[in-house]
């Protein structure tokens, strides 16, 4: 059974970083394009970035590019995202993401920016 759990959320100040982690297991995981998406409060759950099975291939929603990076470790079945000079609208629930047949989701990580 396909597992995700995510760590590295917190309270961080405007132009602070965070380094967010997902851990997977129960499939093959370096066979998997990975995903980041978040959800803040009355607003719809958004794609924020995506890394290719190999690594080789990222891709960013607009208001991250430039300051989030996605990297995986295919050796530790861990996928991270690097959050740097955040800004208070990025304050959100952070959800890692894999589609295995169906799309599967970990319990997600807070991460608030205060201004």
């Amino acid at each position: 059974q396909a597992q995700l759990v995510e760590s590295g959320g917190g309270l961080v100040q405007s132009g602070g970083s965070l380094r967010l982690t997902c851990a997977a297991s129960g499939f093959a995981f370096s066979r998997y394009p990975m995903n980041w998406y978040r959800q803040a409060p009355g607003k719809e759950r958004e794609l924020v970035a995506t890394i290719a099975n190999d690594g080789t291939g990222t891709n960013y929603a607009d208001s991250v590019k430039g300051r989030f990076t996605i990297s995986r470790d295919n050796a530790k079945n861990t996928v991270h995202l690097e959050m740097n000079s955040l800004k208070p609208e990025d304050t959100a629930v952070y959800y890692c993401s894999v589609s295995i047949r169906v799309r599967v989701w970990g319990q997600g990580t807070q991460v608030t920016v205060s201004s």
